[in-house]
């Protein structure tokens, strides 16, 4: 096969399509005996090498070919791209502009007139939706309300997007009516922690009135990495953890956990702990405990 497609071919999971079969200078009687031996017809204007296997990348791929320059990868698919949490892992769904007619596809492709620059990146190759844009499009398609959070967090916590560069894109769209914004409106007044649990916790700090705590904050001594912390109260001084149904269970966590408690306190902090029951079962302990904490004197 000419060495130009074979380069073409290996970056796209063995598909080539009809333009770049005509763009590397076959003659019409070459690109005719390739197609009858090297290559097969999989789609309109797509080939690919004979025996490649379909696998998820493949159809990725093979629809973004099909659809041509102005297609992505988007919704569960650009979830599954993205890495984020509770992705549907075979996902196969395209974003193209409205008014463009397409071939009908064994994908599920979506259509819309709300597209910026800033929706599109490329991941792993593939042109994609950004995070916030997938979170938003997830949410418009009625993703449950536990796996939009999901995309939040995750998102939040791969530094993908952030709650104000989501609340700045839904200014954009919130006018135009799509249904989907409100419900991240709501959902990112509790975002900025990394899990669900953290996520959690801030709902009890909303509910009770309390001052947002800062999130994630990196503490520093002599210039030397300490901590990062889920919770910081500034005001009181007081570092809030929370752990998951796990925990730190081997002696070396244990260790390293009582020496990283210990050096927070040296600097100043008073650090407590809940627990993934205490949070999730258990709201009304945190809620009596926490507001004992922050009242408490140094």
């Amino acid at each position: 096969m000419h060495d130009e497609l074979v380069a073409i071919a290996k970056r796209q999971e063995g598909l080539i399509s009809a333009a770049q079969l005509g763009s590397v200078g076959l003659t019409e009687w070459q690109q005719r005996r390739l197609t009858a031996g090297w290559l097969t017809r999989v789609a309109p204007r797509v080939y690919a090498v004979r025996g490649v296997p379909e696998t998820h990348r493949y159809r990725l791929r093979l629809g973004l070919l099909c659809l041509g320059e102005r297609s992505w990868v988007s919704y569960e698919a650009a979830a599954t791209l993205h890495a984020l949490d509770r992705s549907t892992l075979d996902a196969v769904e395209f974003t193209v502009d409205r008014n463009r007619r397409t071939d009908v596809l064994p994908f599920t492709v979506h259509t819309t007139t709300m597209l910026k620059p800033i929706d599109f990146v490329l991941v792993d190759g593939f042109r994609t939706m950004s995070a916030t844009r997938t979170i938003i499009d997830l949410a418009h398609a009625r993703a449950h309300i536990r796996r939009v959070e999901a995309a939040i967090d995750s998102a939040v916590r791969l530094g993908l997007s952030s709650p104000e560069v989501l609340a700045n894109r839904l200014e954009t769209l919130r006018g135009s009516g799509r249904w989907g914004c409100r419900l991240v409106d709501e959902l990112i007044v509790d975002s900025g922690g990394h899990t669900m649990l953290e996520r959690r916790f801030l709902e009890i700090v909303r509910r009770i009135g309390l001052p947002r705590p800062r999130t994630q904050v990196v503490h520093r001594k002599n210039g030397r990495h300490v901590a990062r912390v889920d919770f910081l109260f500034d005001e009181a001084g007081v570092v809030i953890e929370v752990t998951g149904r796990l925990g730190h269970s081997t002696p070396i966590e244990r260790a390293r956990d009582a020496q990283r408690r210990n050096e927070l306190q040296d600097i100043g902090r008073r650090v407590y702990e809940y627990t993934w029951e205490d949070v999730t079962e258990r709201p009304a302990f945190v809620t009596r405990t926490l507001l004992q904490r922050l009242r408490m004197v140094a």
